[in-house]
């Protein structure tokens, strides 16, 4: 009997798994929100667009270019839907749209590369016009080939954050600072993980510091008391050095994000059960090493499982279409003990990662009262304080139900790990113990005019089965 596998994603994920079960004869369908596939690290520029892939992807160029091949090479064995959106699943059905329609689609297997999203931590100031994250300002220069602003700021901590600098500042970009609120005793530790798992990605890093010291980029560590100023936009951002001296920069665009998350919510529609990442101070789904969840027939690859970058992500959506087809009882492709081997390389690694660029827990647990903490429902950190208050609430969802914090449009993607930590400040309670926001579909807004799809014709006696 033919079976229907299901891959949500078309990054490196998402297309390494594709190219592994059509290697094997079967031909997957492979659903994305975008319009061309490569996931956001290799996004593909829209037709016209001049730049050559080495401006665009930088060193990546060659893995970017090579990974497109892949996808375009399967054209004929999948059954590719781009700009299509699964909004929700409910039993071994995904629910998809396109802008246009409501598709349901049964599956008899389900792999989710579904990637991640920045990691933002609200500062007053925050909600401005200009402010983008870092990703959206990345996605600004891929896509469009222009910046955020004609002088920019970049805020947060991790690799993507001096990753857009660069790349900002090899655009022509006046890139005012960055400002990193890691320490640089939080790098030296990271380090340490680091060199010895992947040294060559370390040089890497350094060599990306190196270009923007060229460039003449501020880069500050340790930075803290952040904030951004303007009367009706983005006008300058305050900071306070590590060693106590307040500095500003005018600007007039910011990027700001710390790191990635996991996005997790169509993993936690499917059934899949999470569990509690003490070095990346998150929830994740949980997974064998061969991208097995806790659901039978659903596997999870990528940066939605474990943040891994774009070549762990490779290695994990081979994996999974692996583990897809040996529990279909159909011959391997691929031996998968090279591939385990290369991932726990990176396991290591991407914890050196958490340890050089923590979330700024300190930070978020003491926002001011005035800043915004929702921006999605106008919701400052005074008025979620005051619901816990008088409520007594101490599980986010609880809270969330009170406060609206995390009800918005982008589902508390952008305000959830911050208000997890007030609940715990104010609650003296430990995240690692918080159960996180439940998902509800559908994931991200979908327009009002979507339509049900027309039922396929009845069968009749004489059609073939």
């Amino acid at each position: 009997m033919a079976r229907r596998i299901v891959i949500v994603g078309a990054g490196p994920a998402g297309i390494r798994a594709a190219e592994t079960l059509a290697m094997a004869g079967l031909r997957p369908v492979v659903i994305d929100r975008e319009p061309a596939s490569g996931g956001q690290i290799y996004r593909r520029p829209p037709p016209g667009f001049s730049r050559p892939a080495s401006a665009l992807y930088g060193e990546d160029a060659g893995k970017a270019t090579a990974l497109h091949d892949v996808f375009d090479g399967l054209v004929g064995r999948m059954d590719y839907r781009p700009r299509s959106e699964v909004f929700g699943i409910t039993g071994d059905i995904v629910h998809v749209h396109d802008g246009r329609t409501l598709t349901d689609l049964p599956f008899d297997a389900l792999i989710l590369a579904t990637g991640a999203t920045d990691r933002i931590a609200p500062l007053p100031g925050w909600t401005l016009p200009g402010v983008h994250s870092l990703g959206g300002a990345q996605i600004a220069l891929k896509s469009q080939g222009c910046a955020i602003g004609h002088r920019v700021v970049l805020i947060g901590s991790g690799p993507l954050l001096t990753l857009v600098a660069v790349q900002y500042a090899d655009a022509g970009a006046d890139v005012a600072a960055v400002l990193d609120t890691a320490s640089r005793a939080d790098l030296a530790r990271g380090a340490v993980h680091m060199m010895a798992a992947r040294p060559g990605l370390l040089a890497r890093g350094l060599r990306l510091r190196a270009r923007l010291r060229r460039h003449g980029v501020p880069y500050c560590n340790g930075v803290r008391d952040l904030r951004i100023e303007g009367a009706q936009e983005v006008e300058r951002v305050v900071w306070r050095t590590a060693g106590g001296a307040v500095r500003s920069a005018e600007c007039d665009g910011v990027g700001m994000g710390w790191h990635l998350r996991s996005e997790t919510q169509l993993a936690q529609l499917a059934g899949c059960a999470l569990v509690w990442d003490a070095a990346w101070q998150q929830s994740v789904p949980m997974a064998d090493p061969m991208g097995r969840s806790s659901r039978r027939g659903v596997y999870l690859a990528g940066d939605g499982v474990r943040i891994l970058g774009a070549d762990g992500a490779e290695f994990a959506g081979r994996l999974a279409a692996l583990a897809c087809l040996q529990d279909l009882g159909l011959p391997a492709v691929a031996d998968s003990a090279p591939l385990l081997g290369r991932m726990r390389a990176m396991r290591r690694f991407a914890r050196g990662l958490a340890i050089a660029f923590p979330y700024p827990d300190r930070m978020c647990r003491a926002l001011p009262d005035d800043t915004l903490l929702c921006r999605c429902e106008a919701i400052t950190a005074g008025q979620f304080r005051a619901v816990l208050a008088r409520s007594g609430a101490a599980e986010p969802n609880r809270a969330k139900s009170l406060s609206r914090v995390g009800m918005g449009r982008c589902q508390g993607r952008y305000c959830a790990a911050a208000a997890a930590r007030i609940l715990a400040a104010e609650r003296g309670l430990d995240l690692a113990e918080m159960p996180g926001l439940r998902p509800q579909a559908p994931v991200r807004p979908m327009p009002m005019s979507l339509r049900a799809a027309p039922s396929p014709p009845a069968r009749t006696e004489g059609d073939a089965t």
